[in-house]
């Protein structure tokens, strides 16, 4: 290895780095502003695919000559329209929705693991364990639900004394199990 050559850095490279980064930068803040803070949220799964997508283009576009500035810019504007072509089928186009997008998923309620949804999920009783640990619980009696979002993410919600507004929980698939055998007021 070269190290001369792998940690040189000129003037000129300097400048393209600086001049492609601000580019980049007041790109990202234009196509924000027309299509909306969801470009870079994490709501569903082609949210993030999109996020990720969108910083390999970045790196590639600032660190190299190839993409060009433009190049890497238009290549951001497409994703941009695509995201916001699913946005609206997603909104509009109800059974296009589920195809589209993932569906929570229930993998612990009142205590006790799904094992079936586990499965499906491809997680075990020890990840929730894990989530349940970093969202300080102490016993699986202080457990509503444990809930795996459309992003992957795990909701924990606690038991407490408030009566559940079921409505939040209908698009989540299995949410018959929320409720407890003496309870059915879903």
């Amino acid at each position: 290895m070269d190290w001369g050559t792998w940690l040189s850095l000129d003037w000129q490279q300097v400048l393209g780095i600086t001049l492609s980064a601000l580019g980049f930068y007041i790109g990202l803040m234009l196509y924000t502003r027309l299509m909306g803070l969801r470009s870079f949220s994490k709501l569903s799964s082609h949210d993030f695919a999109m996020t990720v997508a969108i910083g390999s283009i970045l790196a590639s576009t600032i660190l190299s000559d190839k993409p060009s500035l433009l190049q890497g810019l238009f290549a951001v504007a497409v994703l941009f329209i695509i995201q916001g072509i699913i946005s609206v089928i997603r909104r509009k186009i109800k059974p296009l929705k589920a195809l589209i997008d993932n569906q929570a998923i229930i993998l612990m309620a009142h205590g006790e693991y799904f094992e079936d949804n586990l499965k499906e999920a491809n997680l075990s009783t020890s990840d929730v364990q894990e989530v349940l640990r970093k969202n300080g619980i102490k016993s699986k009696s202080e457990i509503f639900a444990v809930i795996m979002e459309t992003t992957g993410d795990m909701s924990v919600i606690k038991n407490n004394d408030t009566t559940p507004d079921w409505t939040l929980f209908k698009d989540i698939r299995d949410s018959e199990l929320l409720i407890k055998s003496d309870d059915s007021t879903f």
